[in-house]
């Protein structure tokens, strides 16, 4: 069953992960065209434990049908499409990752996903700023980021090797009154 629904924007609607979702979770990272872009290993479901880990906040993407309500909906009044992860909350500068099943690429999800996790993050956390990491050749993720008002801030030259070859990872960051000076224009 879907974990409680945490946020929702116009379209989807950010869930709890739960025990349940791992399957979701695993069969999508196992995919390339997730995997490669995020340079993340293969991990089998024991490894994948979503159990309350010191300092993420795990978000699961979903679209939910017309009948879900706000507290644990049943399999069919929702679609999983995702995962945005918040990391280091507790203890620095938190750290956002994020994907989405291909098959809804390109659809504005990401963005809405993602707009709403920084939402939470600033409205639930005293932190000054959000930072998140894209690979230079996802392309797709540092235009997510941008279009929400992401700056870059630096570069990890050579940061991992990915999908056969060694890729230079490019940092962004969102101050707090960047994101909120955004929300009073919008």
């Amino acid at each position: 069953m879907p974990g409680a629904r945490i946020a929702s924007g116009e379209r989807v609607t950010l869930r709890s992960v739960e025990e349940e979702d791992v399957p979701f979770l695993q069969r999508a990272s196992a995919n390339p065209e997730i995997r490669y872009p995020l340079g993340s290993y293969l991990r089998n479901q024991e490894a994948m434990d979503v159990s309350e880990e010191r300092g993420t906040d795990r978000f699961l993407v979903c679209l939910d049908g017309e009948d879900a309500g706000p507290g644990q909906p049943d399999e069919d009044e929702i679609r999983r499409i995702g995962a945005v992860n918040a990391e280091e909350m507790h203890y620095r500068r938190p750290e956002l990752g994020y994907w989405l099943i291909p098959e809804v690429h390109g659809q504005g999800y990401g963005k809405e996903a993602v707009g709403l996790v920084v939402d939470c993050l600033f409205r639930e956390y005293d932190k000054p700023a959000i930072g998140a990491g894209a690979f230079d050749h996802n392309d797709a993720s540092r235009g997510l980021l941008e279009s929400l008002g992401f700056t870059q801030e630096g570069r990890r030259r050579k940061f991992m090797f990915v999908d056969g070859e060694y890729r230079d990872m490019v940092q962004y960051g969102l101050l707090r009154e960047e994101w909120l000076d955004g929300a009073d224009e919008g």
